[in-house]
Parts: structure tokens; C-alpha cells; sequence
């Protein structure tokens, strides 16, 4: 069922109304957003967080002579969604289950375009409405399942490649035994947060620097890899720097450094990534 208005319009769109409404929202879910902006601000994992939001709002503005020329076609169906997204932050808040507490909110903003705008509005502003998702911090016993296997991953690549420069090296789990010391590679060392954080800036490099979706998906999908592989060579970083230098410095200044550094280093892999694949489409034509 469909509210009556001229198909395009834009001077009919009922702004006052939606303002109202996106204000009660705001209010609803004040408590939900200010936790979610306390944690991008103590937790390291997660202060690309600030980034997102950003994002998506550049890119509707980015889109906005597009979307206003789309028409006004408003969908009694949005009070549903936002009827699913109360139900979720219910859940949520009685389950003291953040994450979808903060989803809740993603199906509110969907519910308040559709039953003011349409879901053909709906439809065009897909991207940076699924984008913000990056901006959610994944569940614990999610992170829990990503973060340890990580580690195991880059203790076992340093495992490999540190006797290749002469170090002699036993692991066990996800401690590195070095004749000098031994290394742990711990929680925050498994990659997570340039994980994290390199995903979440190859969407934005793809949108804003290649017009191919073949080459934007690829490039969002190598982050992964690249991220990984940058987070081993840290870690062997670090076993040579015992090794050979100074255990104390390897494991202050350049244990802090070498997380900047390192991920640098994966943003350049990335931009290498992304000219080899230019080139390869000259000259092998389109993915």
C-alpha cells in the first residue's frame, strides 16, 4: 500500500514529517548510539568505526542529484520494518546483546526511507546503507572464532620463515620459543584490527578510485589476504629484532610501531594490487 504523491515531486517530499520521526528515532536509540561511539573510541579494533558514517554520508551526497530525481513512491511496508526494528532492539537490550541492538537501528533508518521515500529509495542508497554495517563491532563469540585462528596462523608463518634467517624457532600453539626469549603472539597481535580496518578502507579506495565493480570486489576481497600476510611479516619483524638486536626495544618502540608501519605497508599493497589489475584489463581486456 502506497501514500498518493506526484512521482516526481521532490517539493512534496514531507520532510517536517520525516524529521519528527528520524528525531524520536534518535531518542530511541541515543543509549545504543553512544556506547557504540564510546567503544570506537577505547577500543583499537574498532576506531575505523568513526570513518564509516562519514562515508555513507559522502556518498549520498555524492548521489544526491540522482536520488532527487528518483520519484516519490512511499511504502506503508516501512512502518513494518520499523516495527521489526523495535522488536530487534527489544530483544537486544533485554538479551544485553549489542550487536543487535545496533543492527535494530540499520532496519530503523530502511523503515523511516521506505515509508517516506520508497523502496526504489531504498534500493538506489543500498551501498551506503550496507555499509555501515563496518561500522558494528562483530559479536565476541564471533571474534572469538576469527581472532584465534589468526593467531595460530601468524605463529606458525613466523614458525616457518624465522629459521630461513637463522633463527631457531619451537612453537607451541600460539607461542613462538626463541633462544632469547619467547614471543606470544596475544589477541591484539592476530591481525584483527588491520583486518579490520584495511577491509574497510579498500571499499572506500574502490569507490572512490576504480569504476569497475570486478576490480572494486577483488580489491575488497584481497584486503583479507594482504592484511594477514602484513600481520605475519610483523611478527617476524618482531623475532629477528629479538634475535639480533635488542629484545626490549623489539618488543616496546617497534611492537608500537610496526602496527602503523605494517599496515602502511598493506595499503601499498593494495595500491600495487589495484595498478597490476589496471593493467592486466588493458591488456587483457574486462574481468
Amino acid at each position: 500500500m502506497e501514500f498518493a504523491s506526484k512521482p516526481s515531486s521532490s517539493e512534496r517530499t514531507p520532510w517536517w514529517q520525516f524529521l519528527i520521526l528520524g528525531t524520536a528515532l534518535l531518542w530511541l536509540y541515543a543509549p545504543v548510539l553512544s556506547r557504540l561511539i564510546h567503544q570506537w573510541v577505547r577500543d583499537p579494533n574498532y576506531s575505523h568505526g568513526f570513518f564509516v558514517p562519514a562515508f555513507s554520508l559522502y556518498v549520498l551526497w555524492q548521489e544526491r542529484d540522482r536520488l532527487s530525481s528518483l520519484p516519490l513512491r512511499p511504502s506503508w511496508s516501512g512502518l513494518l520494518l520499523l516495527a521489526i526494528a523495535v522488536v530487534v532492539l527489544t530483544a537486544g537490550t533485554l538479551g544485553a546483546e549489542l550487536f543487535l541492538s545496533r543492527v535494530s537501528f540499520l532496519i530503523a533508518l530502511a523503515g523511516l526511507v521506505v515509508l517516506f521515500f520508497g523502496w526504489n529509495h531504498l534500493r538506489a542508497s543500498f551501498f551506503p546503507w550496507i555499509f555501515l554495517l563496518l561500522m558494528i563491532p562483530i559479536p565476541n563469540i564471533v571474534l572469538n572464532q576469527i581472532t584465534f585462528p589468526l593467531q595460530l596462523l601468524a605463529s606458525k608463518v613466523a614458525a616457518v620463515v624465522l629459521p630461513i634467517f637463522g633463527v631457531p624457532v619451537l612453537r607451541e600453539g600460539n607461542v613462538i620459543q626463541l633462544p632469547v626469549m619467547s614471543l606470544e603472539v596475544a589477541e591484539a597481535c592476530s591481525g584483527i584490527r588491520s583486518l579490520m580496518s584495511l577491509t574497510t578502507l579498500a571499499i572506500i579506495y574502490g569507490y572512490l578510485l576504480e569504476t569497475r565493480m570486478s576490480i572494486r570486489v577483488i580489491l575488497a576481497v584481497a584486503s583479507i589476504p594482504i592484511a594477514v600476510v602484513a600481520n605475519g611479516l610483523r611478527i617476524i619483524g618482531t623475532g629477528l629484532l629479538v634475535q639480533y638486536w635488542d629484545p626490549e626495544k623489539a618488543e616496546g618502540f617497534f611492537h608500537a610501531f610496526s602496527g602503523w608501519l605494517i599496515f602502511v605497508v598493506s595499503l601499498m599493497l593494495l595500491f600495487l594490487l589495484h595498478r597490476g589489475l589496471q593493467k592486466l584489463q588493458r591488456k587483457e581486456g574486462p574481468l
